[in-house]
């Protein structure tokens, strides 16, 4: 029973924090913003060191030495903090501006009194993501003319798609219903997500990209998409069209040229039947 009170007791200690180790604070963003880590202080006394880190690669990125009266900040060898950094002088504190996917990870700030007897630590788990794109509706794969006299009700596939995503959802959505999702968390893919409707459908589709903070749809236009193949196509008339009337030009070109030749042989073959006549 005692055993069994100590370890309650210890573990209320440690999921508090005392031992100086907060719980992490998430920060998510989109490509280009800035943020600030803060180390809820007003000001640094004398004998603080305060260190900032990016764990994924144990890179020290900035620091303060209010003792030795020392403030740096440290460019790293890949070059993803370059001229992103500020460091406040006054709180300690650290905004990274201009943020990119490669500043995603987890951040550590140590704050340490001279002669480092006391620390305490504070960390944030910094998610970035990309600008969404919008998403591109297409009819890619019309059903064959022949299957669909076979069916009473003909179909339109469309096909949703965006490209170089990553840690997005692609959805169908039939008014405010979902009909149908995808998600990927791989680095820059092409997304598609496919959907069957009738050509003749009156309800209101849309396609939509979301990631955790921001989101784009793209709304279907049936009548413009989706056309049945006895409707002939506005380009297709046109085409048509052109080449009537060049087919027409031509014959007429041909006519021509073949009565103005004819027109000067005859002649000569009159003027030679004469001569024949009067030697």
């Amino acid at each position: 029973m005692f055993a069994d009170t100590i370890f309650v007791c210890l573990y209320v200690v440690i999921s508090n924090g005392v031992f100086g180790v907060d719980s992490d604070e998430v920060k998510s963003l989109m490509e280009g913003e800035s943020v600030t880590l803060h180390t809820d202080l007003t000001h640094i006394q004398t004998d603080d060191q305060i260190l900032w880190m990016f764990v994924p690669r144990g890179d020290l990125i900035a620091e303060i030495n209010k003792h030795g009266n020392f403030c740096a900040i440290y460019d790293d060898v890949d070059g993803r903090f370059r001229d992103k950094l500020k460091l406040n002088k006054t709180t300690g504190s650290v905004t990274i501006t201009n943020i990119s996917i490669t500043n995603s990870g987890l951040y550590k700030l140590q704050i340490c009194n001279r002669p480092k007897t006391k620390c305490s630590e504070k960390r944030f788990n910094v998610t970035v993501y990309a600008r969404l794109p919008v998403p591109v509706i297409i009819s890619y794969c019309p059903q064959d003319p022949k299957s669909s006299e076979r069916s009473s009700v003909s179909k339109c596939v469309l096909l949703c798609s965006v490209m170089n995503v990553t840690h997005v959802s692609l959805s169908w959505y039939k008014g405010n219903t979902l009909l149908s999702s995808i998600s990927v968390s791989d680095l820059n893919i092409r997304l598609s997500l496919p959907l069957e409707v009738e050509y003749h459908d009156t309800n209101t589709y849309s396609c939509v990209i979301n990631n955790p903070i921001t989101n784009h749809t793209q709304h279907l236009d049936i009548t413009q998409i989706c056309r049945t193949h006895s409707e002939p196509k506005p380009a297709c008339i046109v085409l048509a069209l052109i080449l009537f009337v060049l087919v027409l030009i031509c014959g007429m070109c041909f006519y021509w040229n073949r009565r103005g030749s004819r027109a000067p042989v005859e002649q000569d073959n009159s003027e030679f039947t004469k001569e024949q006549k009067n030697p």
